[in-house]
């Protein structure tokens, strides 16, 4: 089984998170990662699910999603190319003889780092989760006290002979 992005683009409204997880659990089906942010408009929001399933039960979600009243639309990313990324804060140990290194670690990754102190350092990382889960084995060795990732976040990649957004249909009701 290999993980699966899906987008679901959502009626910004009260209890819209909780149908959705409900219909995971419901079903059985287990969410890997799990973003939700407000989109361009302010009455729409943007779920990004990563599941870690099998082609007819991924199959099988989509549809099930696709039912749900507050969702406008479900983009499956198997079908189009996509651009993905993942936010990732961790605090490392630092000492006088690992601080250069992990400084320069941080520079080859493009990570930032956002916070420091006298035995610590506060990293910021975005990438894919691969780029991600080097640098976080890599920050390993130095010690990780404390670490969060936002879940993979996606969108679809812009046609280069339209260079225009794929086309949604807008919100199924418009009673905010």
């Amino acid at each position: 089984m290999t993980l699966h992005t899906i987008s679901v683009l959502v009626e910004n409204k009260f209890g819209v998170l909780a149908r959705v997880a409900g219909m995971f659990s419901g079903r059985g089906y287990n969410i890997h990662t799990l973003n939700v942010g407000p989109s361009h408009d302010p009455k729409i929001s943007r779920m990004t699910i990563v599941v870690r399933e099998k082609e007819n039960v991924l199959n099988q979600i989509i549809k099930q999603l696709d039912k749900l009243v507050d969702v406008i639309q479900v983009i499956d990313f198997r079908e189009g190319d996509y651009v993905d990324r993942e936010l990732v804060l961790l605090q490392v140990k630092v000492d006088r003889n690992t601080r250069a290194e992990v400084i320069e670690l941080c520079q080859i990754f493009r990570a930032k780092i956002i916070d420091v102190g006298r035995r610590a350092v506060t990293i910021e990382i975005t990438g894919d989760s691969g780029k991600i889960d080097k640098f976080v084995t890599l920050m390993d060795s130095f010690g990780v006290l404390e670490l969060t990732r936002t879940g993979r976040i996606a969108l679809p990649r812009v046609s280069s002979d339209t260079e225009e957004k794929p086309e949604w249909k807008g919100p199924a009701t418009t009673d905010y």
